[in-house]
């Protein structure tokens, strides 16, 4: 028998598709995918942007030693890139592996599951010896991010319909609340060829929709040559993935206000319904003006609002757009959360992502926290009266649909539901839907809104 391998993923969306393309290398290699209890090694991809995160990482290793103590551990991602001592003295951890080096992590995943003690020689063209040993653990960390893209993983639809595609990578905008530019590094971006291989090879395994992802998306491109004296941008990529290829659908995530340019517009009003997926996430952070500038943020509440407004009129109304929301930032009035929950009213959000501040050491909020932190009791009264805001939001934005008919690409349905016979889907405008009927994953259909669940997710049929 083969050798297994479990991975276990935290965090964006990004942090995702990482996983996913190192599944892809580790199937290809002849490793089948197993669970926890059974896997010879497990990837567990890390994510560091709060401390509740850390913790989460911490005890999910813990846990899987537990249930598996002949597994190998390598624990990779953000917080592995952040803090690699504090993951290598936990029991059980065979190997830690920044950012820095991820596209290094499958091949040294294999040779864990194979032969451990072979992590400490040389293999082949690239050499695999660790930048350094903590309490024993073979680490792999250092500051250049030479070995961080995971290009050489085909996308395929598979466990993931709508896999991720990371086409960039890092960031530095240096938000003071932020820890990415330390555990990803500069932005660096795939080039456009690669992009297009990716996207034409996933069309021709079948695949239907999806996502571009990256850590900071609306800059790809601004770091790569420029081209017959044209510097590369996202809207050009867009234009030539759309006419390139026979993609279906493309979904793009996260993406600053800022970079919403009139470029990227412009491709958004030709596209929008068609090719490209009625969706839109914006990071938002805070309402507040003067917050937005202690958070370092690029924009002010009024540049976002016409943000809001200038997508809503390229991809047109029936557009999903979302937001993350921060509670407790470090000095965060009264009258500064008012202003927060006053604009959220203002515009027409689909849903958001609420959240409260973790103070990350090494930031400019760590300092910050320490001189005027928000009391616990605050934030969290804070939080749940955005919770219920956000509801209100969704409930208001979905509700509208009851009665239309959808474009939706049908997901892996939980067993339960299939014994029902009912199908999980998820519309072209980012809603997700419960169809009734069993219907295989990955499969574009047409359906028509029937109503509307307790948990806010829409009920629907097939459109006939």
């Amino acid at each position: 028998m083969g050798s297994t391998f479990h991975i276990e993923n935290f965090g964006c969306r990004a942090a995702r598709a990482d996983g996913e393309a190192v599944g892809e290398r580790l199937r290809a290699s002849g490793l089948a995918e197993a669970q926890p209890s059974a896997a010879d090694v497990m990837i567990i991809n890390t994510c560091s942007v709060t401390a509740e995160a850390d913790r989460a990482a911490r005890a999910f290793i813990r846990r899987a030693h537990r249930l598996n103590p002949d597994a190998r551990i390598l624990v990779t991602g953000c917080y592995a890139q952040r803090a690699p001592a504090e993951l290598a003295r936990i029991d059980g951890v065979s190997a830690v592996v920044g950012n820095s080096h991820k596209a290094l992590a499958p091949e040294i995943a294999i040779r864990l599951a194979a032969d451990p003690g072979s992590l400490g020689k040389p293999a082949g063209p690239i050499d695999l010896l660790p930048v350094q040993a903590l309490l024993g653990t073979p680490v792999w960390v250092d500051d250049r991010f030479a070995h961080s893209f995971l290009e050489e993983a085909q996308l395929v639809p598979g466990t993931q319909t709508r896999p991720n595609l990371k086409i960039q990578e890092g960031c530095g905008n240096r938000c003071t609340f932020c820890i990415i530019p330390e555990t990803r590094g500069h932005s660096r971006s795939l080039p456009p060829e690669s992009v297009l291989a990716q996207v034409r090879n996933f069309r021709a395994a079948g695949g239907k929709e999806l996502v571009l992802s990256g850590i900071n998306l609306g800059r790809w491109g601004r770091d790569l040559s420029p081209v017959q004296g044209a510097r590369p941008t996202l809207a050009g990529l867009l234009r030539r993935i759309f006419e390139e290829t026979g993609l279906p659908r493309l979904r793009l995530s996260s993406i600053e206000p800022m970079d919403w340019d009139a470029d990227l517009l412009s491709v958004t009003r030709e596209f929008a319904g068609s090719r490209l997926a009625r969706h839109a996430h914006l990071p938002l952070q805070s309402g507040s003006d003067t917050v937005l500038r202690r958070m370092h943020r690029r924009y002010r509440p009024w540049h976002y609002a016409e943000k809001v407004a200038a997508l809503v009129e390229a991809f047109g109304p029936e557009v999903t757009i979302g937001a993350d929301v921060m509670v407790g930032f470090p000095g965060e009035t009264d009258r500064e959360f008012e202003e927060t929950c006053q604009l959220i009213r203002n515009l027409p959000f689909g849903y958001l992502h609420i959240f409260p501040f973790s103070p990350r050491p090494g930031t400019r909020g760590w300092a910050m926290h320490a001189e005027s932190p928000v009391p616990q009791k605050v934030v969290t009264e804070r939080q749940s009266r955005l919770v219920t805001l956000a509801c209100d939001k969704t409930r208001s934005h979905r509700v509208r649909f009851v009665g239309s008919s959808l474009d939706a690409v049908t997901l892996h349905t939980p067993e339960r539901l299939q014994l029902a016979h009912r199908t999980i889907a998820l519309t072209e405008n980012f809603l997700p839907v419960e169809i009734a009927g069993s219907l295989m994953a990955n499969r574009f259909t047409q359906i028509r809104v029937t109503g509307i669940a307790s948990d806010l997710k829409l009920t629907a049929c097939v459109q006939v």
